[in-house]
Protein backbone atom coordinates (compact mmCIF):
# COMPACT_ATOMS: atom_id res chain seq x y z
CA UNK A 1 0.00 0.00 0.00
CA UNK A 2 1.36 3.41 -0.99
CA UNK A 3 1.62 6.22 1.55
CA UNK A 4 -0.28 9.20 0.18
CA UNK A 5 0.84 12.80 0.47
CA UNK A 6 -2.49 13.94 1.92
CA UNK A 7 -2.66 11.36 4.73
CA UNK A 8 -1.10 13.62 7.38
CA UNK A 9 -3.15 16.60 6.17
CA UNK A 10 -6.34 14.55 6.51
CA UNK A 11 -5.48 13.52 10.07
CA UNK A 12 -4.71 17.11 11.01
CA UNK A 13 -7.97 18.35 9.52
CA UNK A 14 -9.99 15.73 11.42
CA UNK A 15 -8.39 16.92 14.65
CA UNK A 16 -9.81 20.45 14.40
CA UNK A 17 -12.54 20.56 11.72
CA UNK A 18 -16.06 19.04 11.99
CA UNK A 19 -16.30 17.94 8.34
CA UNK A 20 -13.44 16.83 6.08
CA UNK A 21 -14.10 16.10 2.42
CA UNK A 22 -11.63 14.18 0.24
CA UNK A 23 -12.42 14.74 -3.43
CA UNK A 24 -10.82 13.21 -6.48
CA UNK A 25 -11.44 10.85 -9.38
CA UNK A 26 -12.98 7.44 -8.84
CA UNK A 27 -10.42 4.66 -8.18
CA UNK A 28 -7.69 7.13 -7.22
CA UNK A 29 -7.43 5.74 -3.67
CA UNK A 30 -9.93 7.80 -1.64
CA UNK A 31 -11.74 4.78 -0.19
CA UNK A 32 -8.47 3.05 0.73
CA UNK A 33 -7.34 6.17 2.59
CA UNK A 34 -10.73 6.64 4.28
CA UNK A 35 -10.82 3.01 5.47
CA UNK A 36 -7.49 3.55 7.23
CA UNK A 37 -9.32 5.99 9.53
CA UNK A 38 -11.77 3.32 10.77
CA UNK A 39 -9.52 2.24 13.63
CA UNK A 40 -10.32 5.57 15.33
CA UNK A 41 -13.86 4.36 16.09
CA UNK A 42 -15.39 5.76 12.94
CA UNK A 43 -18.42 4.13 11.26
CA UNK A 44 -17.97 3.48 7.53
CA UNK A 45 -20.86 3.84 5.05
CA UNK A 46 -20.60 3.74 1.28
CA UNK A 47 -23.30 5.12 -0.99
CA UNK A 48 -22.16 2.69 -3.67
CA UNK A 49 -24.26 0.13 -1.76
CA UNK A 50 -27.90 0.26 -2.83
CA UNK A 51 -29.42 -0.09 0.67
CA UNK A 52 -27.41 2.82 2.06
CA UNK A 53 -28.08 4.87 -1.08
CA UNK A 54 -31.85 4.35 -0.85
CA UNK A 55 -31.87 5.21 2.87
CA UNK A 56 -29.87 8.40 2.32
CA UNK A 57 -32.09 9.54 -0.55
CA UNK A 58 -35.38 8.82 1.22
CA UNK A 59 -34.51 10.61 4.49
CA UNK A 60 -31.22 12.54 4.41
CA UNK A 61 -31.78 14.16 7.82
CA UNK A 62 -32.65 10.88 9.54
CA UNK A 63 -29.72 9.11 7.85
CA UNK A 64 -27.24 11.67 9.18
CA UNK A 65 -28.77 11.81 12.68
CA UNK A 66 -28.19 8.05 13.02
CA UNK A 67 -24.43 8.59 12.70
CA UNK A 68 -22.05 9.98 15.32
CA UNK A 69 -18.48 9.87 13.95
CA UNK A 70 -18.67 8.50 10.44
CA UNK A 71 -17.05 8.14 7.05
CA UNK A 72 -19.50 8.52 4.16
CA UNK A 73 -18.00 7.30 0.87
CA UNK A 74 -19.12 8.71 -2.53
CA UNK A 75 -21.22 11.50 -0.99
CA UNK A 76 -21.81 13.11 -4.40
CA UNK A 77 -24.49 10.50 -5.03
CA UNK A 78 -26.76 12.26 -2.48
CA UNK A 79 -25.74 15.95 -2.29
CA UNK A 80 -28.71 16.61 0.04
CA UNK A 81 -26.75 14.86 2.79
CA UNK A 82 -24.42 17.86 3.01
CA UNK A 83 -27.27 20.14 4.05
CA UNK A 84 -28.31 17.60 6.69
CA UNK A 85 -24.71 17.37 7.90
CA UNK A 86 -24.63 21.15 8.25
CA UNK A 87 -27.61 21.07 10.64
CA UNK A 88 -26.14 18.24 12.74
CA UNK A 89 -22.73 19.92 12.95
CA UNK A 90 -24.28 23.22 14.04
CA UNK A 91 -25.80 21.35 16.99
CA UNK A 92 -22.58 19.50 17.85
CA UNK A 93 -19.40 21.14 16.56
CA UNK A 94 -16.96 18.42 17.62
CA UNK A 95 -13.98 18.07 15.26
CA UNK A 96 -13.81 14.96 13.11
CA UNK A 97 -17.56 14.29 13.06
CA UNK A 98 -17.67 13.41 9.36
CA UNK A 99 -15.06 12.26 6.87
CA UNK A 100 -16.57 12.38 3.40
CA UNK A 101 -15.25 11.25 0.03
CA UNK A 102 -16.55 12.29 -3.36
CA UNK A 103 -15.74 11.32 -6.94
CA UNK A 104 -17.28 14.60 -8.09
CA UNK A 105 -16.51 17.98 -6.62
CA UNK A 106 -19.83 18.72 -4.90
CA UNK A 107 -18.32 21.85 -3.35
CA UNK A 108 -18.74 23.58 -6.70
CA UNK A 109 -22.52 23.49 -6.14
CA UNK A 110 -23.41 26.98 -4.75
CA UNK A 111 -25.93 25.86 -2.10
CA UNK A 112 -23.57 23.22 -0.74
CA UNK A 113 -20.53 25.50 -0.64
CA UNK A 114 -22.46 28.29 1.11
CA UNK A 115 -24.07 26.00 3.68
CA UNK A 116 -20.82 24.40 4.86
CA UNK A 117 -18.64 27.52 4.83
CA UNK A 118 -16.41 27.51 7.92
CA UNK A 119 -17.38 23.95 8.82
CA UNK A 120 -15.53 21.92 6.19
CA UNK A 121 -12.02 21.40 4.84
CA UNK A 122 -11.72 20.03 1.31
CA UNK A 123 -8.66 17.97 0.35
CA UNK A 124 -7.96 16.81 -3.19
CA UNK A 125 -6.59 13.34 -3.94
CA UNK A 126 -5.46 12.63 -7.50
CA UNK A 127 -4.08 9.32 -8.81
CA UNK A 128 -0.66 8.28 -7.54
CA UNK A 129 2.25 10.67 -7.98
CA UNK A 130 5.53 9.19 -9.12
CA UNK A 131 7.08 10.32 -5.82
CA UNK A 132 4.40 8.35 -3.92
CA UNK A 133 5.12 5.27 -6.03
CA UNK A 134 8.89 5.67 -5.56
CA UNK A 135 8.53 6.50 -1.86
CA UNK A 136 10.57 9.71 -2.22
CA UNK A 137 10.06 13.10 -0.61
CA UNK A 138 7.97 15.60 -2.60
CA UNK A 139 10.65 18.31 -2.78
CA UNK A 140 10.46 19.44 -6.43
CA UNK A 141 8.35 22.57 -5.88
CA UNK A 142 10.45 23.71 -2.91
CA UNK A 143 13.64 23.29 -4.94
CA UNK A 144 12.10 25.02 -7.96
CA UNK A 145 11.17 28.15 -6.00
CA UNK A 146 14.50 28.13 -4.13
CA UNK A 147 16.46 27.75 -7.38
CA UNK A 148 18.06 24.54 -6.09
CA UNK A 149 17.07 22.02 -8.74
CA UNK A 150 19.75 19.59 -9.87
CA UNK A 151 20.40 16.67 -12.17
CA UNK A 152 19.05 13.19 -11.53
CA UNK A 153 21.61 10.44 -10.91
CA UNK A 154 19.23 7.71 -12.05
CA UNK A 155 17.09 9.69 -14.47
CA UNK A 156 14.39 7.86 -16.39
CA UNK A 157 14.88 8.80 -20.03
CA UNK A 158 14.08 7.72 -23.57
CA UNK A 159 11.91 4.64 -23.97
CA UNK A 160 11.63 4.21 -20.20
CA UNK A 161 10.17 7.71 -19.86
CA UNK A 162 7.64 6.92 -22.59
CA UNK A 163 6.57 3.73 -20.79
CA UNK A 164 6.27 5.54 -17.46
CA UNK A 165 4.14 8.29 -19.00
CA UNK A 166 1.86 5.75 -20.68
CA UNK A 167 1.24 4.13 -17.26
CA UNK A 168 -0.46 7.11 -15.64
CA UNK A 169 -1.17 7.01 -11.91
CA UNK A 170 -4.24 4.87 -11.25
CA UNK A 171 -3.27 2.04 -8.86
CA UNK A 172 -5.27 -0.63 -10.72
CA UNK A 173 -3.83 0.32 -14.09
CA UNK A 174 -0.28 0.32 -12.73
CA UNK A 175 -0.77 -3.16 -11.25
CA UNK A 176 -1.60 -4.68 -14.66
CA UNK A 177 1.38 -6.21 -16.39
CA UNK A 178 0.56 -5.75 -20.08
CA UNK A 179 -0.24 -2.65 -22.10
CA UNK A 180 -3.30 -4.39 -23.51
CA UNK A 181 -4.71 -5.10 -20.05
CA UNK A 182 -4.08 -1.50 -18.92
CA UNK A 183 -5.86 -0.21 -22.02
CA UNK A 184 -8.84 -2.47 -21.29
CA UNK A 185 -8.99 -1.15 -17.73
CA UNK A 186 -8.89 2.45 -18.97
CA UNK A 187 -11.75 1.88 -21.41
CA UNK A 188 -13.89 0.21 -18.75
CA UNK A 189 -13.11 3.00 -16.29
CA UNK A 190 -14.04 5.74 -18.74
CA UNK A 191 -17.30 4.01 -19.64
CA UNK A 192 -18.22 3.77 -15.96
CA UNK A 193 -17.48 7.35 -14.93
CA UNK A 194 -19.08 8.87 -18.03
CA UNK A 195 -22.32 6.95 -17.55
CA UNK A 196 -22.60 6.99 -13.74
CA UNK A 197 -20.72 9.85 -12.10
CA UNK A 198 -21.92 12.49 -14.54
CA UNK A 199 -25.54 11.51 -13.92
CA UNK A 200 -25.02 12.27 -10.23
CA UNK A 201 -24.07 15.90 -10.84
CA UNK A 202 -25.78 17.18 -13.99
CA UNK A 203 -28.14 16.67 -16.89
CA UNK A 204 -26.46 15.59 -20.12
CA UNK A 205 -28.60 16.06 -23.21
CA UNK A 206 -26.46 13.85 -25.43
CA UNK A 207 -25.16 11.20 -23.05
CA UNK A 208 -24.59 8.70 -25.87
CA UNK A 209 -22.40 11.28 -27.65
CA UNK A 210 -20.26 11.96 -24.57
CA UNK A 211 -17.58 9.31 -25.31
CA UNK A 212 -17.02 10.92 -28.71
CA UNK A 213 -16.84 14.36 -27.07
CA UNK A 214 -14.21 13.07 -24.62
CA UNK A 215 -12.17 11.62 -27.48
CA UNK A 216 -12.30 15.04 -29.16
CA UNK A 217 -11.02 16.58 -25.94
CA UNK A 218 -8.19 14.05 -25.86
CA UNK A 219 -7.02 15.24 -29.26
CA UNK A 220 -6.94 18.79 -27.85
CA UNK A 221 -5.13 18.01 -24.59
CA UNK A 222 -2.32 20.50 -24.11
CA UNK A 223 -3.91 22.99 -26.52
CA UNK A 224 -5.93 26.18 -26.14
CA UNK A 225 -9.64 25.41 -25.67
CA UNK A 226 -12.01 26.13 -28.56
CA UNK A 227 -15.49 25.45 -27.16
CA UNK A 228 -17.23 26.18 -30.46
CA UNK A 229 -15.11 23.62 -32.30
CA UNK A 230 -15.53 21.04 -29.55
CA UNK A 231 -19.31 21.55 -29.33
CA UNK A 232 -19.67 21.32 -33.10
CA UNK A 233 -18.07 17.86 -32.93
CA UNK A 234 -21.26 16.48 -31.34
CA UNK A 235 -23.64 19.11 -32.71
CA UNK A 236 -24.11 21.18 -29.56
CA UNK A 237 -23.67 24.91 -28.93
CA UNK A 238 -20.62 26.77 -27.63
CA UNK A 239 -22.26 27.11 -24.21
CA UNK A 240 -23.19 23.42 -24.04
CA UNK A 241 -19.65 22.40 -24.99
CA UNK A 242 -18.35 24.70 -22.27
CA UNK A 243 -20.75 23.17 -19.74
CA UNK A 244 -19.72 19.63 -20.69
CA UNK A 245 -16.07 20.51 -20.12
CA UNK A 246 -16.99 21.99 -16.72
CA UNK A 247 -18.81 18.77 -15.77
CA UNK A 248 -15.80 16.69 -16.82
CA UNK A 249 -13.69 18.93 -14.60
CA UNK A 250 -16.04 18.19 -11.70
CA UNK A 251 -15.34 14.45 -12.03
CA UNK A 252 -11.59 15.14 -12.32
CA UNK A 253 -11.16 13.81 -15.84
CA UNK A 254 -9.84 17.08 -17.29
CA UNK A 255 -8.65 20.45 -16.05
CA UNK A 256 -8.62 23.84 -17.72
CA UNK A 257 -5.58 26.02 -17.10
CA UNK A 258 -6.33 29.73 -17.08
CA UNK A 259 -3.96 32.24 -18.73
CA UNK A 260 -1.48 34.21 -16.62
CA UNK A 261 -1.27 37.91 -17.32
CA UNK A 262 -0.63 41.30 -15.80
CA UNK A 263 -1.74 44.78 -16.79
CA UNK A 264 1.76 45.47 -18.14
CA UNK A 265 1.33 42.77 -20.80
CA UNK A 266 -0.99 43.97 -23.53
CA UNK A 267 -0.55 41.41 -26.29
CA UNK A 268 -1.29 38.08 -24.67
CA UNK A 269 -3.59 35.16 -25.33
CA UNK A 270 -6.38 35.00 -22.74
CA UNK A 271 -7.78 31.60 -23.72
CA UNK A 272 -7.62 28.68 -21.26
CA UNK A 273 -5.68 25.53 -22.00
CA UNK A 274 -7.01 22.00 -21.50
CA UNK A 275 -5.27 19.02 -19.91
CA UNK A 276 -6.28 15.48 -19.01
CA UNK A 277 -5.43 14.70 -15.40
CA UNK A 278 -4.04 11.23 -16.12
CA UNK A 279 -1.65 10.49 -18.95
CA UNK A 280 -2.63 6.80 -18.98
CA UNK A 281 -6.28 7.61 -19.67
CA UNK A 282 -5.22 10.20 -22.24
CA UNK A 283 -3.07 7.62 -24.04
CA UNK A 284 -5.94 5.12 -24.10
CA UNK A 285 -8.34 7.70 -25.54
CA UNK A 286 -5.87 8.63 -28.26
CA UNK A 287 -5.00 5.02 -29.02
CA UNK A 288 -1.37 5.59 -28.08
CA UNK A 289 0.74 2.60 -27.15
CA UNK A 290 4.50 2.28 -26.85
CA UNK A 291 5.04 1.10 -30.44
CA UNK A 292 3.09 4.02 -31.90
CA UNK A 293 4.88 6.61 -29.78
CA UNK A 294 8.25 5.04 -30.55
CA UNK A 295 7.48 5.21 -34.27
CA UNK A 296 6.39 8.88 -34.07
CA UNK A 297 7.74 10.83 -31.12
CA UNK A 298 5.61 13.82 -32.11
CA UNK A 299 2.74 11.98 -30.41
CA UNK A 300 4.66 12.12 -27.14
CA UNK A 301 4.73 15.90 -26.60
CA UNK A 302 1.12 16.49 -25.53
CA UNK A 303 1.14 13.28 -23.49
CA UNK A 304 4.26 14.31 -21.56
CA UNK A 305 2.96 17.83 -20.97
CA UNK A 306 -0.26 16.52 -19.40
CA UNK A 307 1.79 14.02 -17.36
CA UNK A 308 3.98 16.83 -15.96
CA UNK A 309 0.96 19.06 -15.29
CA UNK A 310 -0.71 16.29 -13.31
CA UNK A 311 2.47 15.53 -11.36
CA UNK A 312 2.77 19.21 -10.40
CA UNK A 313 -0.84 19.26 -9.14
CA UNK A 314 -0.12 16.18 -7.00
CA UNK A 315 3.03 17.74 -5.55
CA UNK A 316 1.04 20.86 -4.68
CA UNK A 317 -1.08 18.80 -2.25
CA UNK A 318 2.07 17.94 -0.29
CA UNK A 319 3.32 21.52 0.07
CA UNK A 320 2.93 23.88 3.01
CA UNK A 321 2.33 26.65 0.46
CA UNK A 322 -0.72 27.32 -1.67
CA UNK A 323 -0.23 27.60 -5.43
CA UNK A 324 -2.32 28.81 -8.35
CA UNK A 325 -1.58 27.30 -11.77
CA UNK A 326 -1.72 29.11 -15.10
CA UNK A 327 -0.31 28.95 -18.59
CA UNK A 328 1.24 31.86 -20.50
CA UNK A 329 1.28 32.71 -24.20
CA UNK A 330 1.71 36.02 -25.97
CA UNK A 331 0.84 37.08 -29.51
CA UNK A 332 4.39 36.25 -30.62
CA UNK A 333 3.75 32.63 -29.54
CA UNK A 334 6.23 32.81 -26.69
CA UNK A 335 4.73 30.50 -24.12
CA UNK A 336 5.20 28.79 -20.79
CA UNK A 337 3.35 25.52 -20.31
CA UNK A 338 2.85 25.88 -16.54
CA UNK A 339 3.08 29.07 -14.50
CA UNK A 340 2.98 28.65 -10.73
CA UNK A 341 2.12 31.60 -8.51
CA UNK A 342 2.81 30.92 -4.83
CA UNK A 343 0.83 32.41 -1.96
CA UNK A 344 3.77 34.71 -1.11
CA UNK A 345 3.62 36.25 -4.60
CA UNK A 346 6.63 34.48 -6.12
CA UNK A 347 6.25 33.07 -9.63
CA UNK A 348 7.97 30.12 -11.31
CA UNK A 349 7.61 28.72 -14.81
CA UNK A 350 7.85 25.22 -16.27
CA UNK A 351 8.22 24.43 -19.96
CA UNK A 352 7.96 20.77 -21.04
CA UNK A 353 10.07 19.41 -23.88
CA UNK A 354 9.80 15.80 -25.07
CA UNK A 355 13.35 15.78 -26.36
CA UNK A 356 16.87 15.05 -25.12
CA UNK A 357 18.09 18.34 -26.64
CA UNK A 358 17.41 21.79 -25.21
CA UNK A 359 18.31 25.05 -26.96
CA UNK A 360 18.35 28.68 -25.90
CA UNK A 361 15.22 29.34 -27.96
CA UNK A 362 13.26 26.95 -25.73
CA UNK A 363 13.52 29.57 -22.97
CA UNK A 364 11.88 32.43 -24.91
CA UNK A 365 8.63 32.24 -22.96
CA UNK A 366 10.38 31.86 -19.62
CA UNK A 367 12.57 34.89 -20.32
CA UNK A 368 9.47 36.96 -21.13
CA UNK A 369 7.85 35.76 -17.91
CA UNK A 370 10.99 36.60 -15.92
CA UNK A 371 11.19 40.12 -17.40
CA UNK A 372 7.52 40.74 -16.63
CA UNK A 373 7.69 39.47 -13.04
CA UNK A 374 10.95 41.18 -12.11
CA UNK A 375 11.87 40.40 -8.50
CA UNK A 376 8.82 38.16 -8.16
CA UNK A 377 10.36 35.64 -10.59
CA UNK A 378 11.82 32.70 -8.65
CA UNK A 379 12.98 30.29 -11.39
CA UNK A 380 12.24 28.94 -14.84
CA UNK A 381 12.84 25.31 -15.79
CA UNK A 382 12.61 23.43 -19.06
CA UNK A 383 11.85 19.81 -18.10
CA UNK A 384 13.39 17.56 -20.73
CA UNK A 385 14.18 13.95 -21.59
CA UNK A 386 17.68 13.89 -20.10
CA UNK A 387 19.59 13.47 -16.87
CA UNK A 388 21.73 16.59 -16.48
CA UNK A 389 21.09 19.99 -14.95
CA UNK A 390 22.11 22.59 -17.57
CA UNK A 391 22.06 26.34 -16.70
CA UNK A 392 20.79 28.71 -19.41
CA UNK A 393 21.30 32.02 -17.65
CA UNK A 394 20.25 33.56 -14.36
CA UNK A 395 17.36 31.64 -12.78
CA UNK A 396 16.93 29.48 -15.90
CA UNK A 397 17.94 25.86 -16.48
CA UNK A 398 17.17 22.64 -18.32
CA UNK A 399 16.17 20.03 -15.74
CA UNK A 400 15.40 16.28 -16.05
CA UNK A 401 11.72 15.29 -15.93
CA UNK A 402 12.82 12.80 -13.28
CA UNK A 403 13.40 15.69 -10.87
CA UNK A 404 9.66 15.62 -10.27
CA UNK A 405 10.22 12.59 -8.06
CA UNK A 406 13.96 11.91 -7.81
Amino acid sequence: MYERFIERQTEEALSDTPVVLIVGPRRAGKTTLARKMEDTGRTYVTLDEQIALDAARSDPAGFVRSLDRATIDEVQRVPELLLAIKRVVDEDYRPGRFLLTGSANVMTLPKVADSLAGRIETIRLLPLARAEIAGTAPVFLERLFNGKLRGAKEAIVGDDLVRLTLLGGYPEAISRESERRRRNWARSYLSSVLSRDLRDIGEIEKLTELPRFVRLLAEHSGRLVNYSQLGAGIDVSYKTGQRYVALLEQIFLVSTLQPWYTNTLKRIVRTPKLHFLDSGLLAALRGLGFDRVEADRREFGALLESFVFSEVLKLMTASEHQFTTFHFRDQSKREVDIVLERDDGLVAGIEVKASATVRSGDFAGLRTLAETCGERFAFGAVLYDGGDFVPFGEKLAAVPVSCLWA
